[in-house]
């Protein structure tokens, strides 16, 4: 069983939702990664989505375009990534990470070497948003031979008969983008979330994750009544850059976001 198996297994046990924080790699200093990974797990974090910068993010708004922009001022690359994965694993060997990004970085390392190199980093799933399901088949089978989840994102708009055709390449859990529009987006209805996430069961046994439009501990408590998995990201990433240059009151404040959201799941 796969960590993140593991992990969603062990939620559903206890009756309790995964909490899946989202922060840019490397944003606003290279150091504070790391360190904001364990402090996540210590706030009632479940599972790491950790992004990897890139120059074009495509499917982000302003505010994680921003946190990638900072990340690459420092030259943090898919290599230093992996090398932030695997020191976080000297003290963490639980808590699961996924890779969250684009799919040029990982191209260019190689899909192979890149696997091989995730895995021993400890790294347990990936997300590339650009890589069409349609067209992975042959870059999934690699990936599952060496343990990594291949994590695919499914929208409001996306047709059910394409929706089964994805969640049949997909492992680990599915992301629902909640809402139409890039990260930072407002305006979540649950009711709607509700009804979708009805639909995608009947194509899918896995765990399914909500991302996009959850704020705070009201809307974090509200998609966990109705989905496996609530995804956080822009709120984060706000909260650095408004500390950009205090990187204590950056964690402190992210630390707190998460703690509200952890007790309001868990009321």
């Amino acid at each position: 069983m796969s960590r993140i198996q593991a992990c969603f297994a062990k939620l559903q046990a206890a009756g309790r939702k995964a909490l899946i924080p989202y922060v840019t790699a490397g944003d606003p200093q290279p150091q504070m990664t790391v360190p904001l990974m364990h402090e996540l797990v210590a706030a009632g974090a479940n599972i790491i989505e950790l992004g990897v910068p890139f120059s074009d993010p495509m499917a982000d708004g302003p505010v994680i375009q921003l946190a990638m922009e900072r990340a690459l001022a420092h030259h943090v690359s898919l290599s230093n990534v992996l090398d932030m994965v695997r020191e976080f694993r000297q003290r963490d060997s639980e808590t699961p990470v996924v890779l969250m990004g684009y799919l040029n970085p990982v191209e260019r390392m190689g899909y192979e070497n890149f696997a091989n190199a995730a895995v021993e980093a400890g790294v347990d799933g990936l997300l590339t948003v650009d890589l069409p399901p349609e067209e992975s088949d042959e870059v999934i089978g690699l990936f599952r031979e060496r343990g990594l989840d291949c994590i695919f994102l499914l929208s409001p708009t996306t047709t059910m008969s394409r929706a089964a055709k994805i969640c049949a390449r997909a492992s680990g859990y599915v992301y629902y983008v909640s809402l139409k529009g890039v990260t930072g987006s407002s305006a979540l209805n649950v009711d709607e979330v509700a009804a979708r996430l009805e639909q995608l069961r009947s194509v899918t046994d896995l765990p399914i994750g909500v991302g996009f439009g959850i704020r705070d501990g009201a809307s974090a408590a509200a998609v966990a009544g109705v989905a496996d998995g609530v995804v956080v990201g822009s709120v984060l990433v706000n909260r650095i850059a408004e500390n950009v240059d205090d990187l204590p009151a950056a964690r402190a404040a992210i630390v707190a976001v998460i703690s509200e959201m952890r007790a309001a799941m868990d009321r």
